[in-house]
């Protein structure tokens, strides 16, 4: 019969020294969680690694409570118990997520951790009939529930208006340079070099399947070559640009993604309505381009449209001229 045991075990099941000891356990992964977050931003972001250095200090002292607490009643060996062995508890985004995570979202995540910590001795406190237990569990739980303003105050110790508006604005310009930056090129590169082969393509030959196969091949190839051109041109150490394989990946997507808008509708096998459906979707991402650089880049709309439609128009234009010759 021990085949059927469940792997996990309800909360409503676990003794009173099980629930301590999965406390201590939460405690330890708290504390790991919160001095890796400080060890990912310090370089880049000073003050809030201070501010989670300092909540990796709270779970300390929060683990060695419960473990004097362990001690006194039960002895030394505690048994490992996580959170992923009680069934239905709430569990903690894999720190490594966390590099990809914007600063904000790892605040509010820090934020949530405390808020599920608390339930957690809430409802231990419930659980638990020892007098000095169930003291310990409710003051914990108000102690987490006071984190989050303790987390207000080391913001406001260690981030004065000025320090986090750096912050924030040096996130930004990290995620421009990593990710809108080549993403843009790419998608450029994508959406203006590719109008060439394949308008010449369908004037040539008036074959949609044809055309759409010379678009894929552009597209694709294109994307491949921009994608390594990029990641291999810089490996972001000293300009600051961040990882080549992210930005590899930016712009070899979007030159794809450029290439197939206007290649796609040459899918439709009648001629005329798949290269007027062409010209729009051209029409789209020129003007799609445009915005992306009013938005992130700061330059003025008109003078990105003017720069991107003008662009494109030339090479459409010699695309259908080559293809009609």
């Amino acid at each position: 019969m021990r085949f059927f045991q469940p792997a996990k075990k309800h909360f409503s099941d676990l003794t009173e020294k099980e629930i301590v000891a999965l406390a201590i356990s939460s405690e330890e992964d708290d504390e790991r969680i919160y001095r890796s977050y400080a060890e990912m931003l310090r370089d880049d972001f000073p003050a809030s690694a201070a501010v989670f250095d300092g909540m990796a200090g709270e779970e300390t002292q929060h683990r060695d409570m419960l473990i004097e607490l362990f001690r006194a009643r039960w002895g030394e060996v505690i048994p490992l118990i996580r959170r992923a062995h009680v069934t239905g508890f709430y569990n903690r985004r894999p720190v490594w997520l966390a590099e990809a995570m914007p600063l904000d979202e790892i605040r509010d995540q820090a934020k949530i951790m405390e808020r599920d910590a608390q339930r957690f001795y809430a409802l231990a406190a419930r659980r638990c009939e020892d007098a000095s237990t169930r003291k310990l569990m409710g003051d914990l739980a108000a102690a987490e529930a006071g984190h989050v303003r303790a987390a207000v105050s080391l913001e406001h110790e260690h981030l004065d208006p000025e320090t986090r508006q750096a912050e924030d604005d040096s996130e930004r310009r990290q995620f421009i340079l990593t990710w809108v930056q080549p993403g843009l090129a790419g998608l450029m590169d994508g959406s203006v070099s590719t109008l060439a082969p394949i308008f010449a393509a369908a004037f040539a030959t008036g074959d949609t399947w044809q055309t759409f196969l010379v678009g894929l091949a552009a597209s694709v190839g294109a994307g491949i070559s921009m994608g390594f051109t990029e990641a291999a041109s810089d490996d972001g150490q000293l300009s600051g640009r961040g990882s080549p394989l992210k930005r590899g990946i930016a712009s070899g997507v979007m030159t794809a993604i450029g290439g197939l808008g206007h290649a796609l509708p040459y899918l439709i096998p009648h001629f005329w309505t798949a290269t007027i459906i062409a010209f729009c979707v051209v029409f789209c991402e020129l003007w799609a381009i445009a915005w992306i650089q009013k938005k992130y880049m700061e330059t003025p709309f008109l003078r990105a449209a003017l720069q991107v439609v003008v662009g494109g128009a030339l090479v459409l234009a010699a695309g259908i001229i080559i293809g009609g010759a």
